[in-house]
């Protein structure tokens, strides 16, 4: 069932990604499935989002925080099925994405207009996920993860964290371990314009590792793909800054600056309107040239 799909012109400017989080319990507090009518809300805060110059909306039905309680497939599609069909009929010039590690999750998400998956496991997590996103002719974004649940730390008022996990070579280890999924992708037949790496930010990483992905993120670049970062107000930012969740917007922007700085493609992120402003900004003065 090979389809197009809406590619974006890598190398131009980086696209900015809005996070639809369908959930009851996202770290970050903004899940849709806390009150009211849930398609009504996903789609207020996707008008706002491509209002505010989103690229891409990427729409989830699981928590992946630390210490999360794992959800069932059915329950995945049953939060995110309804938004993503009335996402499709809106007419909007804004890819949909589909964040999941669920082949029956991401199938029915293609089925009803989504574009591309977003699978935090890399394709390692679900077996039938690589011809699932072949046979749809998807996008796939392939992200590093080694969580695990021993090495999550919990504080109340600044959330999960890892600790304790241990890399040979950080870069080197996870540069590799990217690879596999992409050789598990071309394997099963997606072609190679069809993949996006996220090196994971926040999963299976300590807040230095963390912090050193982005300052190294030229490293990833260098593997010849599109690049994505996802720092949007994660832990190592609010245990860098002592400050929960709702007040980490600028450690977010001072991330998404770095990142576009040293070459990410798309940044995912939940505060829309600032970080459009701040990486069209950061665009400029890269770019700026005295005539």
């Amino acid at each position: 069932m090979t389809r197009t799909t809406p590619l974006p012109r890598w190398g131009e400017r980086t696209y900015v990604m809005g996070i639809i989080n369908v959930t009851p319990d996202s770290f970050s507090g903004d899940g849709l499935l806390s009150e009211g009518e849930v398609v009504d809300r996903a789609l207020a805060q996707a008008e706002r989002f491509v209002r505010a110059g989103a690229d891409i909306l990427d729409i989830g039905g699981e928590s992946t925080r630390p210490g999360a309680a794992p959800v069932s497939g059915e329950e995945e599609m049953t939060r995110v099925l309804p938004v993503i069909e009335s996402l499709s009929k809106q007419g909007w010039d804004v890819i949909l994405s589909v964040d999941t590690y669920k082949a029956e999750v991401a199938e029915a998400a293609l089925r009803l207009g989504a574009h591309w998956v977003n699978d935090v496991w890399g394709l390692r997590a679900d077996e039938r996920m690589a011809e699932v996103v072949a046979r749809y002719g998807a996008v796939v974004i392939l992200m590093h993860n080694r969580s695990q649940p021993q090495h999550a730390e919990l504080r109340e008022r600044l959330g999960g964290r890892y600790v304790g996990i241990d890399y040979e070579d950080l870069i080197e280890d996870i540069k590799r371990e990217l690879l596999a999924s992409v050789g598990i992708a071309q394997a099963a037949g997606v072609p190679r314009e069809h993949i996006i790496l996220d090196p994971g930010i926040g999963f299976g990483k300590t807040v230095e590792q963390n912090l050193v992905l982005i300052q190294r993120l030229e490293a990833f670049k260098a593997l010849g793909y599109p690049i994505l970062l996802g720092p949007s107000r994660k832990s190592f930012i609010g245990y860098t800054l002592n400050l929960p969740p709702d007040q980490r917007l600028e450690g977010t922007l001072a991330a998404v600056v770095m990142g576009v700085e040293r070459g990410a493609d798309i940044v995912r992120v939940h505060d829309v309107e600032a970080v459009v402003r701040a990486v069209r900004m950061t665009e400029a003065i890269l770019r700026a040239r005295l005539s």
